[in-house]
């Protein structure tokens, strides 16, 4: 399918691709393009130019910055997943990277391009939320933060203006006592997530749950919480019984997402089955 005629435009800063996008109304910042490129191909988004922010150095990497990693919004999945700083601190984010769709999308996509992009069967925005992570979003008033939970609001929405930018994901570091797992059940053909678990353990003293964090992809058309199940398990020793008790009877998802590959029931059955999961590698990997 033929392209609609844009105007292409490569920035040299955060700034002056900020400048391109006040200057060009309906414009669309690009970068690795895996997400812009298909809806664009489908006539599903029709920008009247495309802002290159690809080669801005600056907004990749990941640095430790305290208690939480910095991570540029250009960091391309495979550094995610091959981040030895990740592995350390982190490890969920550079688990779930490495099970984004194929080599070639992990060698070109990026973190920034695939949580604006907000796709529902997604691996990343899950983890994020799991995580707790924050976002900062930059505009010609600023940069403001926003946090993961809050960014997602919609099918393939966010809470990111037109004139703004995202530059950089802060993540807390999970230190000693803590856990972490994302599993999911990935479409043969795509690669995306039917459905995914993404879970946060941290155990206390006592080698109880001081606190658990669990996030769901593919089911709604924003990364789903579950606190009835945290509910029932935090202060617990998370005993596999314990575990399969609290999913089986308490994860439930009002009007989950289906298609022809997928109803929404079985969707939530998988979400039992990966959580279930999830939380008992988790556990096991905050214990040691």
């Amino acid at each position: 399918m033929f392209l609609n005629p844009f105007e292409y435009h490569r920035a040299g800063s955060p700034q002056e691709a900020l400048d391109l996008l006040n200057r060009h109304e309906g414009a669309k910042l690009i970068a690795g393009g895996h997400s812009l490129l298909p809806l664009m191909k489908q006539q599903l988004a029709q920008p009247t130019a495309l802002i290159d922010i690809g080669r801005l150095a600056e907004l990749s990497g990941v640095e430790k910055q305290g208690d939480s990693l910095r991570i540029g919004a250009l960091t391309c999945h495979a550094e995610l997943a091959s981040s030895g700083m990740l592995a350390t601190h982190c490890p969920i984010l550079a688990e779930a990277a490495a099970k984004v769709a194929d080599p070639q999308v992990r060698n070109k996509g990026t973190l920034g391009g695939n949580i604006a992009h907000a796709d529902p069967a997604s691996d990343l925005p899950a983890v994020l939320v799991a995580t707790g992570a924050t976002l900062d979003l930059m505009s010609p008033q600023g940069v403001r933060q926003v946090r993961a939970v809050d960014f997602f609001v919609g099918l393939l929405e966010t809470d990111l203006a037109e004139n703004e930018l995202i530059t950089a994901i802060h993540v807390p570091v999970l230190g000693q006592g803590s856990g972490s797992c994302y599993l999911k059940a990935e479409h043969p053909a795509s690669g995306y997530a039917v459905c995914g678990a993404a879970v946060v353990v941290e155990l206390g003293a006592d080698g109880n749950a001081a606190a658990i964090r669990l996030s769901f992809n593919g089911l709604a058309t924003t990364p789903v919480q579950c606190f009835p199940v945290v509910g029932a398990l935090t202060g617990t020793d998370l005993a596999d019984e314990a575990i399969d008790t609290a999913v089986n009877s308490l994860l439930s998802v009002e009007d989950p997402l289906g298609d022809i590959y997928a109803s929404g029931e079985y969707r939530v059955q998988l979400a039992k089955v990966y959580c279930r999961r999830a939380l008992k590698i988790a556990r096991d990997r905050a214990r040691g």
